[in-house]
């Protein structure tokens, strides 16, 4: 969802820079590159916070560190949609969400990739700790080499990085779920 919202709205706003920008400045332009890029982060959000608390708590319950790894996680999610309702109008508020967000998610793959090789899911866990330093290592690099002069970069592989964690990790509880 949000990555739709993220294209439609660089579509509608042609001076967005990859290199130049920050993804949340498409939050703040005039026109429907606003209103979509700051729904799909709310919805994105709000999806990332079900999964949380409907996914990865009940796929955790019997695990006390994969309990508090969803709800670290559904905190995240909660700082996604805070993105998209305080945008950079709302400066600093937008930066100090922002940056929690992008904190909070590395943060709860590491959590989680405790609770994974603690149930013996080592492949997972391992594939949850990889992604997580990928979600992390943009912005490590952008604060120790500087290689992009805005974060459009680091925000779109951390957040594609942790999407496609979702998506394998929501396949793993499916296929063990018990309907």
């Amino acid at each position: 969802m949000a990555f739709c919202c993220i294209g439609v709205a660089v579509l509608f706003y042609p001076e967005f820079s990859w290199f130049g920008n920050a993804l949340s400045d498409l939050g703040v332009v005039s026109g429907v590159s606003a209103p979509v890029f700051n729904f799909g982060l709310l919805a994105a959000g709000l999806f990332c916070f079900f999964f949380a608390v409907f996914g990865l708590f009940d796929h955790f319950k019997d695990s006390f560190v994969g309990r508090v790894g969803s709800i670290v996680f559904a905190v995240a999610a909660v700082w996604l949609m805070a993105i998209g309702v305080f945008n950079e109008s709302f400066w600093p508020i937008h930066f100090i969400v922002a940056a929690a967000f992008f904190v909070t998610l590395p943060f709860a793959l590491l959590i989680l990739t405790v609770a994974l090789y603690r149930r013996q899911e080592v492949k997972l866990a391992v594939f949850t700790l990889i992604s997580s330093f990928v979600a992390a290592l943009p912005w490590l690099l952008l604060f120790i080499v500087r290689y992009v002069s805005n974060v459009a970069i680091p925000e779109i592989i951390s957040s594609l990085t942790v999407s496609i964690w979702i998506v394998v990790l929501s396949y793993r509880i499916l296929k063990t779920s018990k309907f």
